[in-house]
C-alpha cells in the first residue's frame, strides 16, 4: 500500500535519523512502544457506538462520536500512566497545552476510525483464540491445573469489569492487533538501504587535530565600556533579582496537636480490654496427609478396596511415625502434595473439607489420625506443627497502644484546633501572635522567599505554591495582614504575614561589570580564533599541508576518543570524496579546531549482530510510518469532523500532594 524507494539523496536524512536512534536507543524503544503498539488501550475499543449529537460531542468519526467525558477519561488514564512511568520527574503541566490535548483527541479519533475498519473488514476473533488468551493470564491456575474462575472474576471486578465486558474488549483489541499487524507487515528495510546506513555508521576515519585555543587570542581583545554596556542592556534578564519577601508563619499539624494530648494508663488498659483480639495470635496447625483416591460415585467394591489399602498404609505409618513423609511421597495419590511429603501447609478454618478439618483439629502434634473419608477418597492425617493460641500481654503491647491512642487523640485534637486556627488568623489578622499563644504554637521566620517554590527548600510548608500565592497576594503585600489558613498537605495548615518585601530589581552595572568584562573577552577571543581558523582552513584546503597537526587518530561514530568530542559529528559528516579532507569546528569555551582526514575505511571485523539490530530498527520505523499513514487514510475515509475544541477539565487526574 505504501512503498519505500531507495535513492542516494535520501541518505543524509536517513543518516540523521539513524544517528539519533543509535545515540538515543532507550528513548527510541519507549517512543516505538507508544506509537507502534496500538494506543487503543486509552479507553478501550469495545462497544463503540454512536451516542447522538449531544452538547458534549467534540468530534464525529463516521457514525461514531467522541464526547467530552470520553476525552477526559482518556486524558486521566494517560496522565496516570505517565505519572507511574516518570515518578518524581512527572510534571502535569506538560499535559495542559493545546498540543497535548489535540494529541489525545487525535488518538480517540484514530481509535474509532480503525474500529470502524475492523467492523467493515469482518475481522473476528474465535472463541478458541480468546479462551487461550484468558487461560494464559498468569496466576489463575489452581494446584490441580484447573482454571481459577472465581479468582478471574475477582480480578476483573477489582477493575470494574465483568467477564463479558473483558471478553468483548479483548476481542476488539485482538482484532485491532490483527489489522495493525497486517499493515505493519507490509513494511520492510531494503538490504541496500540498511547496508549503506550501517556502512556509514561504522565507518572509521584517520583524523589529525589542530587547535587554535581561545587563550592565544585573549591578549588581542580590547573590551570597551560601550561593549560592556551593550551586553548589559541586551542580556538584562541575566541580572534580574526576583521579588523577595521575609515572612513570619505559624504551622498547625498532627505533631503540634499530638504535643497537647495525654494518654493515661486507664486509656491504655481500657483500649487493651476492648481490642484484645487484635493482640491475639490464633492457633496454627500445619498438617500432612496420605490420600488413597477413589471417586465419589465409585462402586461399593472399589470404595472398600481403597479403604482397605488406606488401612494397610495406616498400620505401616503407625509402626514408624517418622516415615510419614516418605510414605506419603511414595504412596499418596494426591499429586499436589505427594512430592512435598503430603504437606498441606498451615490449615485455615476453610482450608480443608469438613471431615478432614474436624480430624486435624483433634490431633496433637505428631499424632496420626484414623482413616478419614472425603469426596476425594480416604485420608491419613498428621499434625506436623502446632502453635497454640497466644495472647500478647498488656506490658508487651503498652507502647504500641500508647502510640496508636496518641494518634487518635491527636487527630481529634487537630480537628478542634484547626477551626480555632482558621478563625483566629482571620479575625486577628494584624498579627500571628494571638493564634500562636492560643494554640501554643511557635511563630517562625524565613527570608528570601519568591513567588515560585524553590527546589532547594523541598517540602517545607512555606514552600507550597498555594501558600506562596497567598503570601504574595496584593492584600498580603499591601496591608501586611495575615494570609488565610492554607492547607498545604493532609492535616497541615499554615498562615503567614509579610514582614519585609523587596520588589523585583536589576543588579546595577557596577556590580556585574567584572563578570561581563570576562564574558565579553571570551566571546571576542572566540571570534578571533574562528576568524584565524577559517583563514588557515582555506589555506590548508588549497595546500593539503599537515604541518602543525597532532598525531593521527582513528575515530568513528562509536569510537569517540582521540579528538575533541564536540567535533566528532562534523568530522564524520565531512565530505571525503577527496583526501586529505579538512573541516573546521567551533569548540565552545575552547577555541577553534581544524581536523585533517587522511584515510577512510570500514572496520576489519563486521559486527553482524549490530547490523541486524540496525536493520530491525529501520524496519520498525518504517512499520510505524506505514501504520500512521494507514490510520490517516482511515480518518479521511471516515470524514472526521471536529465539532468543537476540547476543553481542559479543571481537576482532571489531580497531582498527588
Amino acid at each position: 500500500m505504501f512503498a519505500f524507494f531507495y535513492s542516494d539523496p535520501l541518505i543524509p536524512n536517513w543518516l540523521t535519523m539513524f544517528e539519533f536512534i543509535r545515540t538515543h536507543r532507550r528513548l527510541m524503544q519507549f517512543l516505538l512502544m507508544l506509537v507502534i503498539v496500538p494506543s487503543f488501550a486509552l479507553v478501550g475499543i469495545s462497544g463503540y457506538q454512536s451516542f447522538g449529537d449531544g452538547a458534549n460531542t467534540i468530534a464525529k468519526v463516521g457514525d461514531q462520536v467522541v464526547t467530552q467525558q470520553q476525552y477526559e477519561e482518556a486524558q486521566r488514564q494517560q496522565i496516570d500512566r505517565y505519572r507511574q512511568m516518570m515518578g518524581e520527574q512527572f510534571d502535569q503541566k506538560m499535559f495542559d497545552t493545546p498540543e497535548a490535548r489535540q494529541s489525545i483527541l487525535d488518538n480517540l479519533i484514530a481509535e474509532r476510525a480503525v474500529s470502524a475498519e475492523v467492523g467493515r473488514s469482518h475481522l473476528v476473533i474465535s472463541d478458541a483464540v480468546l479462551q487461550k488468551e484468558v487461560l494464559e493470564i498468569p496466576g489463575l491456575t489452581l494446584p490441580d491445573g484447573k482454571f481459577d474462575l472465581e479468582r478471574y472474576k475477582a480480578m476483573l471486578a477489582a477493575q470494574g469489569m465483568t467477564p463479558q465486558m473483558y471478553d468483548a474488549r479483548r476481542r476488539s483489541d485482538l482484532a485491532l492487533q490483527q489489522l495493525a499487524g497486517a499493515v505493519q507487515g507490509t513494511a520492510f528495510a531494503p538490504n541496500t538501504v540498511s547496508k549503506r546506513l550501517s556502512d556509514i555508521t561504522s565507518e572509521e576515519r584517520e583524523v589529525q587535530e589542530l587547535l587554535l585555543p581561545i587563550a592565544q587570542y585573549v591578549p588581542e581583545v580590547k573590551v570597551t565600556d560601550a561593549m560592556i554596556k551593550a551586553f548589559y542592556d541586551k542580556n538584562s534578564k541575566f541580572f534580574e533579582i526576583p521579588e523577595q519577601a521575609k515572612i513570619e508563619y505559624v504551622v498547625l499539624d498532627d505533631s503540634a496537636a499530638g504535643e497537647q494530648v495525654d494518654v493515661t494508663d486507664a486509656d491504655v488498659t481500657g483500649y487493651y480490654a476492648k481490642n484484645q483480639k487484635a493482640y491475639t495470635t490464633e492457633e496454627a496447625r500445619q498438617a500432612s496427609h496420605i490420600l488413597v483416591a477413589v471417586k465419589k460415585d465409585a462402586s461399593a467394591a472399589d470404595k472398600a478396596a481403597a479403604k482397605a489399602k488406606a488401612e494397610a498404609i495406616l498400620a505401616d505409618v503407625r509402626k514408624a511415625p517418622a516415615s510419614f513423609a516418605a510414605v506419603a511421597k511414595a504412596k499418596s495419590e494426591d499429586p499436589a502434595s505427594a512430592e512435598q511429603g503430603g504437606d498441606l501447609g498451615v490449615i485455615g478454618k476453610d482450608g480443608l473439607p469438613a471431615p478432614l478439618l474436624s480430624a486435624v483439629s483433634k490431633l496433637k502434634q505428631g499424632e496420626i489420625s484414623d482413616v478419614v473419608a472425603s469426596d476425594f477418597g480416604y485420608h491419613i492425617l498428621t499434625v506436623t506443627s502446632l502453635k497454640p493460641q497466644h495472647v500478647r500481654a498488656l506490658d508487651e503491647v503498652r507502647g504500641e497502644i500508647t502510640a496508636d491512642l496518641r494518634k487518635q487523640f491527636a487527630a481529634k485534637k487537630y480537628s478542634e484546633m484547626a477551626e480555632t486556627f482558621t478563625n483566629t488568623v482571620y479575625e486577628q489578622s494584624d498579627s500571628l501572635k494571638p493564634v500562636a499563644d492560643k494554640l501554643k504554637l511557635k511563630v517562625e521566620t524565613v527570608a528570601n522567599l519568591s513567588r515560585t517554590p524553590s527546589p532547594a527548600l523541598g517540602k517545607a510548608p512555606f514552600n507550597n505554591a498555594k501558600f506562596l500565592s497567598a503570601i504574595f497576594s496584593n492584600d498580603s503585600l499591601k496591608d501586611k495582614r495575615n494570609t488565610e489558613a492554607v492547607t498545604v498537605a493532609p492535616n497541615v495548615l499554615i498562615a503567614g504575614r509579610v514582614v519585609e518585601f523587596k520588589p523585583a530589581s536589576k543588579r546595577p552595572l557596577a556590580e556585574v561589570e567584572a563578570m561581563i568584562r570576562q564574558r565579553v573577552t571570551l566571546e571576542e577571543a572566540e571570534k578571533l580564533a574562528r576568524k584565524a581558523g577559517e583563514t588557515k582552513l582555506a589555506a590548508l584546503k588549497a595546500s593539503g599541508d599537515a604541518t602543525g597537526f597532532g598525531a593521527a587518530q582513528w575515530v568513528s561514530r562509536s569510537k569517540l576518543d582521540g579528538i575533541n568530542r564536540a567535533a566528532i559529528a562534523q568530522v564524520m559528516k565531512a565530505d571525503t570524496s577527496k583526501l586529505p579532507a579538512y573541516v573546521g569546528v567551533d569548540l565552545p569555551a575552547l577555541g577553534y579546531g581544524i581536523y585533517r582526514i587522511g584515510k577512510v575505511q570500514q572496520p576489519e571485523q563486521v559486527d553482524a549482530a549490530r547490523r541486524q539490530q540496525e536493520k530491525d530498527q529501520i524496519g520498525g520505523i518504517l512499520a510505524q510510518q506505514e501504520m500512521f499513514d494507514y490510520v490517516e487514510y482511515l480518518k479521511a475515509k471516515a470524514k472526521v469532523k471536529i465539532v468543537k475544541p476540547v476543553t481542559a477539565p479543571a481537576a482532571a487526574a489531580p497531582e498527588a500532594p
